[in-house]
């Protein structure tokens, strides 16, 4: 059975390196897995007294509403000052309000990053996987993906031309295809 999956790139750049990677990952990924980007650029900071006054900014109602509809969530992120980007950050704390009614409680989540440098985005990542494993969602440990010096795998028109990486994005989304399959809540 085909499983839908919400992809979030923690980059707002055009030419983001993350989103170059999970354009690749989406080419690779099996048939069972139907993925789909979900663009996170408009969605105002989390001010949790707009949730208390029940007037929410229509971006986030409609981010969470996209977000209770899918299976499974892909974040791919890239790393700023060893950290998780500020627009990640904010995605995942909308989707987490307001308090009792959080989209990723149950949801299966798989976290990978890339960077230009060597370390791949590993402080990133792994502080994207302690909030989605804080928020109840089943973060698939392994295989995990840290794609460094990202730059050196695109061709010159910026597509993923190493066949490793393209390897290892596909075996990604064979095992995420299966997490999903274990971990997605049973209607």
């Amino acid at each position: 059975m085909t499983k839908k999956v919400a992809l979030i790139v923690g980059s707002l750049r055009k030419d983001s390196l993350n989103r170059k990677f999970a354009n690749e990952l989406v080419a690779q990924a099996p048939s069972s897995l139907q993925i789909e980007f979900v663009e996170i650029a408009d969605l105002p900071m989390y001010n949790q007294d707009l949730d208390d006054a029940n007037t929410p900014p229509a971006a986030w109602t409609a981010f969470r509403d996209k977000l209770r509809g899918v299976d499974g969530v892909l974040l791919f992120t890239p790393e700023y000052n060893r950290g998780i980007p500020g627009v990640l950050k904010n995605a995942i704390d909308v989707g987490s309000r307001p308090w009792g009614k959080s989209i990723w409680a149950g949801k299966p989540a798989g976290v990978l990053s890339a960077s230009v440098g060597a370390v791949g985005g590993f402080g990133a990542n792994m502080q994207v996987r302690q909030c989605m494993v804080t928020l109840n969602a089943p973060t698939m440990p392994g295989p995990e993906v840290y794609i460094g010096m990202g730059t050196s795998l695109l061709g010159a028109d910026g597509k993923v031309e190493n066949e490793k990486t393209k390897e290892t994005l596909k075996k990604y989304a064979e095992a995420f295809a299966h997490w999903v399959e274990a971990n997605a809540p049973k209607a």
